[in-house]
């Protein structure tokens, strides 16, 4: 195991305070207090962009979204590698749906604020790539809706849709959350965070860890694994549009084509059919909207915040 970059009680200065670091969580990730005593969290890693590239995206968005985890600080040593200050919230929506599934304002409070975080970057051109429930920040408050704050965190893998990797189909997320196109490895944009809006979406509704894209038959470290992702978004929202083809290449053809072989018409599961007492009808038309294997049929961020979702009755 690796020594830590940082040791427990040591100082970081920044430009705007010092922090005092109080507790590792995670390989890069620290709990530390400024100078009033309240909680902050300090990101550093050694040898690799995404630090840095969060720092630069985050300022670039500072101030225009309340529902993007913003940028505190950062430390100026020279002897570190690129370290940030975040805000700290109490907890991520992962662990809040494990501990309680979301009720309809909850959903719709959540849905909503992760939209309009998507759509500040969105009309940047930028794609966050990497939208799931753990990537969700929450602080927690008594009363029907317990979320005070919902923020969308972890940027370190944000880029401009005309980006090198955007425009290559460099694999980017977790493949669970991930659009068909990144997993087939072409060419991704905004669009690709609709669909992962989509697929937290439905996580939400069921409760708990659930994923309806996680494959069962595979773990998460085989080389197939993208494969058995993809199978199932298939099995649940394809087929592939015909038209899909002006846009894939005729590798991704035939790999559709192979897809449509293994899983013929009767082994589909339509979502649209899932039954009533588990996902209700209005849940699914406004899912329905969201999954489409097409990139180019999804609705944007925008469009979704003026969907009739948001406005129905809350009584029915």
């Amino acid at each position: 195991m690796s020594s830590s970059l940082f040791q427990l009680g040591q100082v970081l200065r920044g430009r705007l305070g010092k922090y005092v670091i109080t507790k590792q969580i995670q390989d890069t990730v620290w709990l530390a207090k400024n100078n009033v005593e309240e909680r902050v969290v300090i990101k550093s890693v050694s040898g690799h962009p995404r630090v840095e590239n969060e720092r630069d995206v985050l300022k670039r968005f500072q101030g225009q979204s309340p529902y993007i985890r913003p940028l505190i600080d950062d430390i100026e040593e020279a002897s570190f590698p690129p370290t940030i200050v975040l805000k700290y919230l109490d907890d991520h929506l992962l662990n809040a749906s494990i501990k309680k599934t979301l009720n309809r304002k909850e959903l719709k409070f959540v849905s909503k604020r992760i939209l309009e975080a998507l759509q500040v970057l969105h009309e940047d051109n930028y794609v966050h790539t990497d939208v799931k429930l753990d990537n969700i920040l929450v602080n927690y408050k008594e009363g029907e809706i317990r979320f005070s704050d919902v923020q969308l965190g972890d940027l370190g893998g944000t880029y401009r849709a005309d980006s090198k990797y955007a425009t290559s189909g460099t694999p980017v997320g977790a493949p669970m959350w991930s659009s068909p196109e990144v997993i087939m490895e072409t060419p991704w944009n905004t669009a690709t965070d609709i669909w992962s809006f989509g697929a937290v979406l439905i996580s939400l509704i069921y409760g708990g860890d659930f994923n309806l894209f996680r494959p069962r038959t595979v773990s998460h470290d085989h080389e197939e694994y993208g494969l058995e992702v993809l199978k199932r978004q298939f099995k649940y929202f394809g087929p592939f549009p015909e038209k899909y083809a002006e846009i894939a290449s005729p590798e991704t053809v035939m790999a559709i084509l192979w897809l449509m072989q293994e899983i013929p018409q009767s082994q589909t599961t339509p979502f649209q059919r899932t039954a009533e007492h588990e996902v209700c009808k209005k849940d699914k038309e406004f899912i329905g909207k969201i999954m489409m294997i097409d990139w180019r049929d999804r609705p944007t961020a925008k469009e979704l915040l003026y969907d009739e979702w948001f406005r129905e009755d809350e009584e029915d």
